[in-house]
């Protein structure tokens, strides 16, 4: 991860590839940002966000094998939240997902979670071949 002066908070961590592995960080990523008082619409989409790139890493990348690992770096300032979550799958091309907001794939499954990545958070971007997210995010300025 780049750096960066004003991180106010840090973590780093890897869990096994299992349904719910993530939930203690995403308990305490929220449990942070309600803190330092990111707004309930900024902390809703980051915890939609976060979730699906978890969700994504374990289900898709490692394939819900538990002798691979999800690797999760967060660093947070008072103005920026940035994310690294990496698995070690074999990858994907992010191009290739169909849009799941075309008509022709309504009714198709796959594409949502990363639709609300991208809706949810300033920046997405696959790296390394598709087996890590960057995901970023600029809090808003509170009037």
């Amino acid at each position: 991860m780049n750096n960066h002066s004003d991180w106010t908070w840090t973590r780093e961590l890897k869990f096994p590839s299992l349904r719910g592995a993530g939930q203690p960080f995403l308990g305490e990523l929220l449990h942070v940002l309600k803190q330092v008082q990111w707004s309930e619409h900024e902390i809703f989409g980051i915890h939609l966000a976060v979730e699906e790139a978890l969700v994504n890493a374990i289900r898709h990348g490692n394939g819900s094998d538990s002798s691979k690992h999800v690797h999760v770096a967060c660093k947070l300032s008072p103005h920026r939240l940035l994310l690294e979550i990496t698995d070690e799958g074999a990858g994907f091309d992010p191009t290739l997902v169909p849009d799941c907001t075309q008509s022709e794939n309504l009714q198709r499954p796959g594409g949502r979670g990363i639709m609300l990545m991208r809706n949810y958070m300033s920046r997405v971007e696959y790296i390394d071949g598709g087996h890590r997210v960057v995901m970023e995010k600029h809090r808003t300025i509170q009037g």
